[in-house]
């Protein structure tokens, strides 16, 4: 079983700052993109940001200039930087990892983590 751990989540206030960050297992980071979904309540899961293996990304518009997705390959780890927070950010956070450039297709899935933004 393909274990996707993310760490990070937490509540911060409008304006505030998080980084979840998620390692993975080597084979499947090396080979696939990695990603962040997330989804509040009563919403969709919808992606935030993904990340090549060579390093292409891409965001959603809801969030770009505010969150930065990157990779450190040394630690198998995948990070998302979240700058100026809004409240309509809250929502449960998923590591992913697949075909999420050219494609929306996760193969694997973190366990979630919680980011609130509220005062």
């Amino acid at each position: 079983q393909v274990q996707l751990v993310e760490s990070g989540g937490g509540l911060v206030q409008p304006g505030g700052s998080l980084r979840l960050s998620c390692v993975a297992p080597r084979n499947i980071f090396n080979i696939y993109s990695m990603g962040w979904y997330r989804q509040a309540p009563g919403k969709q899961r919808e992606l935030v940001a993904a990340i090549s293996s060579g390093g292409m990304t891409n965001y959603a518009d809801s969030v770009k200039g505010r969150f930065t997705i990157s990779r450190y390959n040394a630690k198998n780890t995948v990070y998302l930087q979240m700058n100026s927070l809004k409240p309509e950010d809250t929502a449960v956070y998923y590591c992913s990892s697949g075909i999420l450039i050219s494609d929306n297709r996760v193969l694997y899935w973190g366990q979630g983590t919680q980011v609130t933004v509220s005062s």
